[in-house]
């Protein structure tokens, strides 16, 4: 082959390749692309978030009551040589007093799902954790809707930050059972005695 007929070939295949449409593929997703830098947080529907549980709550009633009564009745009956007087008195007082103070706080860590992401791009997240810790079962559930934004870039949501929370702690076990009164505790209490 000479040079002529081999200039010729490559330059019919490079006028061919030029004509042809170029296709390229996009690379960037606006969606799902993070910077470089930048730390992996719950986005979409089966990502894992940690919730941090901070809950303290303080509740006071108090309640106080005073009455007394007294009443007083007298009478006198004079007929003759008879002089007679009595006298009835009636009194009583009344002096209660309550006071009710509660004072709670439960401090958790624990991972939710990404159940769901809604129209405006919030994320509905559900997440449940059992403990058995010398023989006393614990279980804590969380559910809510949170936005994107107060995601810390450590993948972490403060309890505080969720909208229509659901947080539910409940423990089954000695301890559990302890604390509750008595069979003859509960009546009383509920005949007003104890």
């Amino acid at each position: 082959m000479s040079l002529r007929t081999l200039t010729w070939t490559f330059c019919t295949a490079g006028i061919t390749l030029s004509s042809a449409p170029l296709g390229a593929e996009q690379l960037f997703r606006g969606d799902s692309w993070s910077a470089v830098a930048s730390d992996r947080k719950a986005a979409g529907v089966g990502d894992a978030v940690t919730v941090v549980i901070l809950e303290a709550t303080r509740a006071s009633s108090r309640l106080e009551n005073n009455s007394s009564r007294k009443s007083q009745t007298g009478g006198g009956l004079q007929v003759g040589g008879i002089d007679e007087s009595a006298s009835l008195q009636f009194g009583g007082s009344y002096s209660g007093r309550g006071e009710v103070v509660r004072a709670e706080q439960f401090v958790a860590q624990m991972t939710a799902t990404v159940i769901e992401r809604t129209g405006n791009g919030d994320l509905l997240i559900e997440g449940r954790q059992n403990l058995l810790i010398n023989g006393e079962q614990t279980s804590i559930g969380v559910r809510g809707r949170i936005r994107p934004q107060d995601i810390s870039p450590e993948n972490l949501v403060p309890s505080s930050r969720i909208a229509e929370a659901q947080i539910d702690y409940d423990g089954k076990g000695f301890v559990s059972r302890s604390a509750k009164p008595g069979l003859l505790n509960r009546i009383f209490s509920f005949l007003g005695i104890g």
